[in-house]
């Protein structure tokens, strides 16, 4: 897969971002970061947006920087669909997720979670999680993160 995505015979999905990321103990973003120069101020313009190609979870890195302990990550995830990441993918990171618009059902270590416009809520130990919008419409949240 690795070599499908280097030659550019595919476009990864959110899943597979993930798990290559967390086989080099990184996050998402800073996955990412290695291909990209930031400075400390990004603005709106230089932020970049990612498509899960099989989902269409749309992926906007708003701030994130190498020597940064903090992320901010602008996700919209389409109606009735939902993303799944392993607990690996939270292994050295502390996160909280806070609901924009729509409402999104988060499942953590068999626990279900549902949120609505305004709810936020912080993440526990690294467990697999479940991201899911069960309605009809578009549900667009913010995650923060920090790096442990």
């Amino acid at each position: 897969m690795i070599s499908k995505i280097e030659r550019e015979e595919v476009s990864p999905t959110a899943v597979i971002l993930v798990r290559l990321a967390g086989a080099f103990d990184l996050t998402l973003a800073g996955l990412l970061l290695r291909a990209e120069s930031r400075e400390r101020l990004t603005r709106a313009y230089q932020q970049s947006v990612w498509r899960d190609p099989k989902t269409g979870y749309l992926r906007k890195q708003v701030f994130a920087r190498a020597d940064h302990p903090l992320e901010i990550i602008d996700i919209e995830l389409p109606a009735r669909q939902q993303i799944r990441l392993p607990a690996s993918s939270y292994a050295h990171i502390r996160q909280a997720v806070w609901v924009r618009s729509g409402h999104l059902v988060i499942t953590e270590a068999g626990e279900r979670h549902l949120l609505a416009l305004g709810d936020c809520l912080g993440f526990g130990p690294p467990s697999e999680v479940i991201f899911a919008n069960e309605t009809a419409v578009p549900c667009n949240y913010v995650v923060v993160l920090a790096r442990s």
